[in-house]
């Protein structure tokens, strides 16, 4: 059992910040996340594009904007629960829930912050037959330790952002790499494309296109795809198929919680504070709707600040709470640090 103030359901850049919003009121986080690490399809999708409006960065990378969230809230040691996908919601008292995963690990909060951007993402599969069978025993979606494909042959399918840089990065471990793609172009960051045509270049990888991987075959786990190219059709033994074809976002369990839904998202009151209609219970970022909506970071950022005054007027009613901007009172870590601008001092000129 997994005890928070806190819990919030999603790691992307709303998820992370509610972390910095809630830990300014002293309540600690627990965040869960289907992915294998934060940043939601910031880091899945499009970790080296770059996003050009969030207030003072005239150009911030994705991925980039991801960690600097990281290390804004890791003094207030949120804690995550990764590969998990939030399955039963439960009210079991006034101020109390509990959220359990599709793994079993159950969550307790005081309060609950959907946070799940579009959704959860389930990855898009390649139309093959039998593919489902080879699913964990050598074709994979995600890659969620890359240690596993050293001295291994590996197939990468995809031609977007998450194909081009795990085959630069698997390229120096694996015993070999093939990259196949079904057109000769290319949608990613172009440092990234380079680098995978200097590999091909030097014959690190084998690339393949414009073609298409159409069947599977192996007994207890994947041995062999079959790719066909201008017709013709071609074996390749291979310990592991890798097809990263990019993300398909849906609300999933959330759907049956119980929450009022509009066209595919959790309506929330923003006149207040971006609650649902189960008290207790928020949702900030992509993944709520109301009036005027606009699905753009910033907002989920304003939504994750409301929502954690309006969880603290709810678990301290008798107690008044004053705003006080960091630059006055600086930031206390739940890790011991602190942070905060240099004091005035008094001094004599003489």
């Amino acid at each position: 059992m997994i005890e928070t103030d806190v819990l919030i359901i999603g790691a992307g850049p709303a998820g992370l910040f509610t972390v910095f919003e809630a830990g300014l009121l002293k309540m600690r986080c627990h965040i869960i996340d289907a992915l294998p690490q934060m940043g939601g399809q910031l880091s899945e999708l499009y970790p080296k594009k770059p996003i050009f409006d969030i207030p003072g960065f005239p150009s911030v990378l994705a991925g980039e904007l991801i960690d600097n969230l990281y290390e804004q809230i890791k003094q207030f040691e949120p804690g995550f629960t990764f590969n998990e996908t939030a399955i039963h919601l439960l009210k079991l008292e006034e101020n109390l829930f509990e959220v359990i995963t599709d793994k079993g690990t159950k969550h307790r909060a005081k309060a609950v912050i959907i946070a799940g951007g579009l959704g959860s993402f389930e990855p898009k599969k390649p139309p093959i037959e039998n593919i489902s069978a080879f699913e964990e025993k050598g074709v994979s979606y995600f890659i969620k330790n890359p240690e596993e494909y050293a001295g291994k042959h590996v197939v990468i399918a995809g031609g977007g952002d998450s194909a081009l840089d795990w085959t630069v990065h698997l390229a120096e471990i694996a015993l070999s790499l093939t990259l196949i793609h079904r057109r000769n172009e290319f949608r990613g960051a172009l440092d990234s494309v380079e680098k995978v045509k200097k590999l091909k270049q030097e014959g690190k990888i084998n690339l393949i296109t414009p073609a298409e991987v159409i069947a599977v075959e192996g007994d207890d786990r994947l041995r062999k795809i079959f790719v066909e190219k201008e017709g013709t059709i071609q074996p390749i033994e291979t310990d592991y198929f890798i097809p990263l074809f990019g993300l398909v976002p849906k609300l999933g369990p959330l759907a049956d919680w119980g929450l009022e839904l509009e066209k595919n998202a959790v309506r929330v009151d923003n006149s207040t504070d971006f609650q649902t209609n189960i008290p207790g219970v928020y949702a900030v970022g992509d993944i709520n709707t109301y009036p005027y909506k606009m699905k753009l970071i910033l907002c989920g950022f304003h939504e994750a600040a409301i929502a954690c005054q309006s969880i603290y007027q709810r678990l301290n009613p008798n107690k008044k709470f004053v705003l006080k901007y960091t630059t006055v009172s600086g930031i206390e870590g739940f890790d011991g640090t602190r942070k905060q601008a240099e004091k005035q001092v008094v001094a004599t000129i003489d």
